[in-house]
This record gives C-alpha cells, sequence and structure tokens, in this order.
C-alpha cells in the first residue's frame, strides 16, 4: 500500500530509516538550514521554501503560492510509489499535512476529498492542514471547492509539540470478499 510519512524536521533522519523512505519533500522558510538524510539522494528531494501563514503580505514572510503547490504536484507524479514519501516541516502539523493531502490527490485523483481529509484525521490528531496550500491545490486540482470544505470539516488539530510523526495510506483500503 502506498504510504505518506509526515514529519517534523527533529524527526526526519529517523523515519526516512525507519520507514524505508527514499524520496522527501521539504517545506522550510528560507532562513531554516538543516540536514538532508543520508538515505535520501539529492535528486529525490524537493526543497520549497516558505512559512506556514495563511495569506500574503506578512512582512519579509513568504507565503504559499502555485508555483509550491505545482511543484508538489510534479514531484508526486515523479514518486517510485514502492517506497513511502517523507514530507515535513518545522512541527509537521501544518504545511506537510496540507503537501501530503495534495501529493495523495495527485498520485490518486479519483478518491473522495472527505474521505481523504478523515484519513489523515486518522492518522493524526495534530494536523491542522495550512488552509492556504489546501486552497490553492484545490483550485489547480480542479476539486471545486471539496478539498477546502473537506479540510474545514476535519477541523483544527489538537496542539501539538512538534514531535509527532505519522504516516497514512494515499488512497482508501480496498474493501470486498474474494
Amino acid at each position: 500500500m502506498t504510504t505518506i510519512v509526515v514529519a517534523p524536521l527533529a524527526r526526519i533522519a529517523e523515519m526516512a530509516v525507519r520507514h524505508k523512505a527514499r524520496e522527501m519533500i521539504s517545506l522550510m522558510a528560507k532562513e531554516q538550514a538543516f540536514h538532508r538524510p543520508a538515505v535520501i539522494q539529492a535528486d529525490r528531494h524537493l526543497l520549497l521554501n516558505m512559512n506556514d501563514i495563511a495569506f500574503k503580505g506578512t512582512g519579509n514572510l513568504v507565503a504559499p503560492d502555485e508555483s509550491h503547490v505545482r511543484g508538489i504536484i510534479d514531484f508526486a507524479a515523479k514518486w517510485d510509489q514502492s517506497a513511502p514519501l517523507l514530507i515535513h516541516c518545522w512541527m509537521g502539523v501544518s504545511r506537510s499535512p496540507a503537501a501530503a493531502l495534495i501529493a495523495a490527490l495527485s498520485v490518486v485523483p479519483d478518491q473522495d476529498e472527505l474521505a481523504l481529509a478523515t484519513r489523515l484525521r486518522a492518522a493524526s490528531a495534530f494536523a491542522t492542514p495550512n488552509m492556504r496550500l489546501v486552497e490553492i491545490a484545490d483550485a489547480v486540482l480542479e476539486r471545486k471547492g471539496r478539498l477546502f470544505e473537506a479540510v474545514r470539516m476535519i477541523g483544527r488539530g489538537a496542539d501539538a509539540d512538534g514531535n509527532a510523526p505519522f504516516s497514512f495510506s494515499v488512497a482508501p483500503a480496498k474493501t470486498g470478499t474474494f
């Protein structure tokens, strides 16, 4: 089953090794330095510089924009799904869960947005996807407001200390008897 692992910066090396991830998306403020885990090759790492804000015009901070969303979509399209995709931001609570939803819909576009958001919430009580990323992705992926509404419906996650990685399936589990 294709899986996405979401982690805070402090746990990316551990999660990359534990889950045998070979590809990673980093959503970090430009001034935040970090080291890519050795198990992730440079050409299989996407670094997107942005701050965790919901609207433009917030001083020198970089708001998520369409180029960031398209970067996630393009990277997910090239993802070798034989191993989990690791996605992280500073705390693993806002930007990376939003990116995980975007990547999941990019890989499996014919899934229900509310079911996807509900799987995310079941995997993490703390996830509070960045609504700017979600809103832009909703438009770019032509979800007609359904992704934005689904994330709004699951609501804000519980307060987190930034140390709660999680994983979830990109697509719903298959049901039925054989």
